[in-house]
Formats: structure tokens, C-alpha cells, sequence
């Protein structure tokens, strides 16, 4: 597909892509989920997380994200990914694109509680994630930052 001036423009415009950070946070078996309340994804379930502010370390963002979303803090231990949203209308138009820092970690206090963006926050048994409507990847991002904080013993 070959981009005309109006499609650059409408690119740039936005100034795609912006930064995001979330985090997988553990307790036991179970991770720490958010449903979205607002935006693109409103309704599905996804890891706690958000927007990088200007000057923000994305380490720092994601505990941030974490407790203004939920009301929890948790430990993070490591970096799972680096993950590329990328959403287009129908007509294939750029909606938005984020590039977001996934780190994993474990739950050190707080009930959780929906906060700022989000319409429910909850633990979720690993064995439970196939009854959840999760945002694209979230499935695969929450397996593999578990077999991260896995090998870290």
C-alpha cells in the first residue's frame, strides 16, 4: 500500500506513535487484570497501564498506571516486551498506534479497585484468561511475562 500526502498527513498529524507502559502484576496463580472503560478497547480486558507523560521513565509509568488504575502496588521485576498497537479503520486509515513498554512483577499491597480509566479491576486465576474478552496479545503478553518472572525463581 503506497501512502499519499493527505495519509501522511493525517499521521503525522497525530504524532503517532505515542509511549505507553503496562504491567503484568502476579499474586500467586493469578494476575491482575482491567477492564477498559473508554477508548477503542472499551469493555475488553487488558493489563493495567497507560500513557507515558513527558519526562516519564516507562518503569516509572507502568507503577503509576498501576495504582491510579487499580489501587495496587506491586514490584516489578523485569521488561516481557516491547508491544506495537496498531489500529486502522475499515478503510485501513491509521486510528492510533502506541508503543508500549509490557513489564511483569508481583503484587506487594492493595485490594484492587477501579480507578481513573477503568471499569473493573480484579485478579484472574491463569487457568481462568479464555473467559475473559482480552485486548489483542494480552493473552500471549501475560504467558510469557510469566515464564519470565518464572525463571527469575
Amino acid at each position: 500500500m503506497t501512502m499519499n500526502s493527505n495519509d501522511l498527513k493525517d499521521v503525522t498529524a497525530q504524532s503517532w506513535p505515542q509511549a505507553g507502559a503496562s504491567v503484568a502484576v502476579f499474586r500467586g496463580p493469578d494476575v491482575l487484570l482491567v477492564q477498559r472503560a473508554s477508548g477503542l478497547r472499551a469493555g475488553l480486558w487488558s493489563l493495567p497501564g497507560g500513557h507515558i507523560e513527558a519526562g516519564e521513565q516507562a518503569r516509572a509509568a507502568a507503577q503509576r498506571e498501576l495504582f491510579e488504575e487499580t489501587g495496587v502496588a506491586a514490584r516489578i521485576d523485569g521488561l516481557t516486551d516491547i508491544e506495537d498497537v496498531i489500529v486502522r479503520n475499515v478503510d485501513g486509515r491509521l486510528e492510533a498506534h502506541y508503543l508500549l513498554a509490557v513489564f511483569y512483577g508481583c503484587w506487594l499491597s492493595g485490594a484492587p479497585r477501579a480507578h481513573s480509566d477503568a471499569r473493573d479491576a480484579r485478579f484472574v486465576a491463569l487457568t481462568q484468561l479464555d473467559t475473559y474478552n482480552l485486548t489483542p496479545g494480552t493473552a500471549r503478553l501475560i504467558a510469557l511475562s510469566a515464564a519470565r518472572l518464572q525463571q527469575q525463581g
